[in-house]
């Protein structure tokens, strides 16, 4: 059986004012499966080009957050967003912070986690 599915790509926009980012992760959301996570892999060299000064463990941090929130997790510094929907709209809403989402694309797939995790390998990972 195949479903719809929507996501988006994580970038990370070290200096928003040179408008330079690098896909970092995936988040990827499917209605009738039931689905949303993320994903995502950050190569230090290819992030440092961009910004020397760049705190990566900050960046990691924020990526993580975004997994765990995708994933249902909350802390106080997030929202408690119960549906899947709700939760997709937050993750995907435009931001100005270093990691953004980019666009909602869609599709259609079998296997959500295997497509999560080949967008990643297509998309992130060189």
């Amino acid at each position: 059986m195949t479903v719809d599915y929507q996501y988006v790509v994580l970038r990370l926009v070290p200096r928003v004012e040179r408008e330079e980012f690098i896909n970092v992760g995936v988040v990827l959301y499917s209605q009738e499966a039931e689905f949303l996570r993320g994903a995502f892999a950050l190569d230090d060299a290819r992030a440092l080009a961009l910004d020397p000064d760049l705190d990566l463990e900050a960046v990691r941090s924020a990526l993580e957050t975004v997994c765990r929130v995708a994933g249902g997790e909350h802390s106080p510094s997030t929202p408690r967003l119960d549906r899947l929907g709700p939760r997709f709209g937050w993750l995907s809403a435009p931001r100005s912070t270093i990691v953004q989402p980019g666009p909602i694309h869609g599709g259609t797939t079998g296997n959500p986690a295997a497509t999560l995790e080949h967008l990643v390998q297509v998309l992130v990972r060189r």
